[in-house]
């Protein structure tokens, strides 16, 4: 299936975009599948009861889903984006849980930091990339705040390469990866044009650091494929 996205000028999460996005994603994202069993199992591991399940930048509530099929009314839940459109469809998947008052999905600025909650579980897939460098500090640190003792924060980021030369090797075979799920070398590099400025990554060394400086008295790599990689930081 060819993306319906093709981008004119800077990325956003708009109607086009959220039509395609599960196909976009299982076809961008190295081993996705994976990636999303993984921070869904590895996540279980914290889940307490009475507690909030939060997904910082939930998209159309994938990432939540099995956990609220798995907890149920044993837990709340809290999805926090800015897209419209994306809040849209996680509000008509969830009006059941909404209307129950067992979710909350809000459109909220993550540069104000998480709104009040208690949380022992913490989802932030694909997200901070968004976020411009000088908040994502306060952000990690406003989702530590919201976490209980033992609470986990399970997070998946595009990183760089630590070298120059190194992350040109992986951006090499991701591209290749790329064009043999369909892209077109044309639609590869208008997607990346449109992305410049708006999806910045950092190293992973980096992503470590700032989890460790915010106080998670535990850090470890979960997921690693070129120029994507998972944590778990417990708190």
């Amino acid at each position: 299936m060819q993306d319906k996205v093709i981008p004119k000028g800077k990325w956003e999460f708009d109607e086009n975009v959220t039509e395609v996005f599960d196909d976009m994603l299982s076809r961008s994202i190295p081993i996705y599948d994976d990636m999303r069993k993984l921070v869904t199992n590895i996540g279980k591991h914290y889940v307490k009861k009475g507690t909030a399940i939060v997904d910082i930048g939930c998209s159309n509530g994938n990432a939540v889903f099995p956990f609220v099929e798995k907890y149920g009314a044993h837990n709340s839940y809290m999805l926090l984006d800015v897209s419209e459109p994306m809040l849209k469809k996680s509000r008509e998947r969830y009006k059941a849980w909404i209307d129950s008052g067992l979710m909350q999905v809000l459109n909220h600025d993550l540069r104000k930091g998480l709104p009040p909650c208690v949380a022992s579980v913490v989802l932030s897939v694909l997200t901070l990339q968004f976020s411009p460098i000088e908040y994502r500090q306060k952000i990690v640190k406003s989702v530590y705040d919201s976490l209980i003792d033992g609470g986990a924060f399970i997070f998946v980021e595009k990183v760089l390469g630590n070298t120059y030369e190194l992350d040109n090797v992986f951006v090499d075979e991701y591209y290749s990866m790329k064009k043999e799920n369909a892209y077109t070398s044309e639609q590869i590099q208008t997607k990346r044009k449109s992305l410049e400025g708006v999806l910045v990554p950092i190293t992973s060394n980096w992503n470590e650091e700032m989890l460790k400086e915010t106080g998670f008295r535990q850090v470890d790599c979960f997921w690693r494929y070129l120029n994507f990689a998972g944590w778990i930081a417990v708190k």
